[in-house]
C-alpha cells in the first residue's frame, strides 16, 4: 500500500521504519554531529562550553525524558526535577563513597531513579490529567523532604555535596571540553535510543494510550505495563541528566538546585520545543537555555541606549523578567503553535523538499 508524506512515497515497512527517512534529515543529523564533535570544542570558549553548551545538553536530556512521558505517553508530570535530584545524589554516593566508575555510576543513578519513578507512576493507573499532575507534584515535595532530612543521602539540611575529581580508566576529566564530550556522547547515545524506542511497538502503545486510552485498552494494550514503563524510562533519563548536572555542570549536589520551578522549566521546554518530538526536546532546551542571556542583553542594551529601566520598573520586576517572559512564551505556543518549534522545523523541511513547487 502506498501513502504520501509531504512528497515522500514509502513502499515498504523497512522504508517506513528508517531512522532518517529523507535525505534532508540525514544531512541535518550529520551536520549537527560535525558541529557538536569537531567545531564547537575547538572554537568555543570556556564560557560558552560551561555556560551554554553543557547545560544545553544536560537539560535536553532531561526534557527528552519528560517528553517521553508527557509527549508520547500522555502522562503529565510536575516532579521531573525531583527525579533529577535522585539521580544527582545517587551519582555522588556511588562515585564518591563506593568508587564506582563514572559511566557505571551514571547508569546506576538512572536505574535507581527509574525504580523511584515507577513507584510514583502507579497512581497513573487510576487517575489522569490534572489529578495526575498533582500526584507527581507530591512526588517532587516528598523527594525534596527525604533528601533534605536523611543525612546519609545529603549530609544534612541544605548541605552541598561536592563530587570528587572526575576520572575514568586513568583519564582525568578536568577541562571544560572534556566534560562537554562526556555529556555529548551520553546525550547522543540516549537520544538515538529514544528515537528508536518511540518508533517501536512500545512507542506506538504509548501513543495509543495518549490519544485514546480506553480504545487502546480494548484492543489489548496493557495500561499498567505501558504507563509504568513510561514513568520508568522517563525517570531513567531524568536520573542520568541529574547525574550529569553534578558531574559535568555544577560539580556538586544541592537539593536547592532541583526545585519545583525547574520542573516547570523542563515542562516549558517540552511545550515550546514540541510535545511528542525528540527534536523538540533539544529545540526547547536550547530556547530556554539562551532565553536568560537574551533577556539580560536586551535589558542591558535598552538601559544603556534608550532609557534606564530601573527608573521605570521595580528591581523585583526586572529580576523576575525571565519567569514572566518564559510564561508568556508557553501561553503563546499553546495558543498559536501547540506542536512547538519542532512543527516549524517540519514546515521548513516540507517547503524545501517540494521547492520550487511547495504548494
Amino acid at each position: 500500500m502506498f501513502y504520501r508524506e509531504t512528497g515522500v512515497f514509502k513502499t515498504t515497512y523497512a522504508r517506513d521504519m528508517e531512522l532518517f527517512p529523507i535525505p534532508l534529515d540525514k544531512i541535518g543529523f550529520t551536520v549537527g554531529l560535525v558541529l557538536a564533535f569537531l567545531i564547537i570544542p575547538l572554537f568555543a570558549s570556556h564560557y560558552l562550553l560551561v555556560g551554554i553548551f553543557i547545560p544545553f545538553l544536560v537539560f535536553s536530556l532531561a526534557a527528552l525524558g519528560l517528553n517521553i512521558l508527557t509527549g508520547f505517553a500522555g502522562q503529565l508530570s510536575l516532579g521531573h526535577a525531583g527525579f533529577m535530584a535522585v539521580g544527582a545524589y545517587a551519582t555522588v554516593i556511588m562515585y564518591n563513597r563506593y568508587d564506582v566508575p563514572l559511566p557505571v555510576a551514571l547508569l546506576g543513578a538512572g536505574v535507581i531513579t527509574s525504580a523511584v519513578g515507577s513507584i510514583f507512576g502507579l497512581p497513573s493507573l487510576r487517575i489522569k490529567g490534572f489529578y495526575l499532575a498533582v500526584s507527581t507534584l507530591a512526588a517532587q515535595l516528598i523527594i525534596e523532604w527525604v533528601i533534605t532530612h536523611v543525612k546519609w543521602i545529603s549530609g544534612g539540611v541544605y548541605s552541598t555535596v561536592d563530587i570528587k575529581a572526575l576520572e575514568f580508566m586513568g583519564w582525568k576529566i578536568d577541562t571544560a571540553a572534556e566534560k562537554y564530550y562526556v555529556a555529548l556522547v551520553i546525550v547522543v547515545i540516549m537520544a538515538v535510543f529514544a528515537k528508536n524506542l518511540v518508533r517501536s511497538r512500545i512507542g506506538r502503545a504509548w501513543m495509543s494510550i495518549r490519544d485514546m486510552d480506553v480504545a487502546s485498552e480494548i484492543i489489548g494494550i496493557s495500561q499498567f505495563r505501558y504507563k509504568v514503563l513510561a514513568f520508568a524510562v522517563s525517570s531513567f533519563y531524568a536520573g542520568v541528566a541529574g547525574g550529569l548536572v553534578v558531574a559535568v555542570y555544577y560539580g556538586s549536589a544541592n537539593i536547592e538546585e532541583f526545585h519545583l520551578m525547574l520542573s516547570f522549566e523542563i515542562l516549558g521546554m517540552v511545550i515550546i520545543g514540541g510535545m511528542g518530538s525528540v527534536l523538540g526536546s533539544f529545540l526547547g532546551a536550547g530556547f530556554i537555555t539562551l532565553l536568560p542571556i537574551f533577556i539580560d542583553l536586551s535589558i542591558s542594551s535598552i538601559t544603556h541606549n534608550v532609557v534606564d529601566l530601573s527608573k521605570v520598573f521595580t528591581p523585583d520586576l526586572l529580576a523576575n523578567a525571565k519567569n514572566m517572559i518564559f510564561g508568556a512564551f508557553i501561553i503563546f505556543f499553546l495558543a498559536v503553535e501547540p506542536l512547538g518549534l519542532a512543527r516549524l522545523w517540519h514546515t521548513i523541511k516540507d517547503y524545501l523538499r517540494l521547492w520550487p513547487f511547495p504548494y
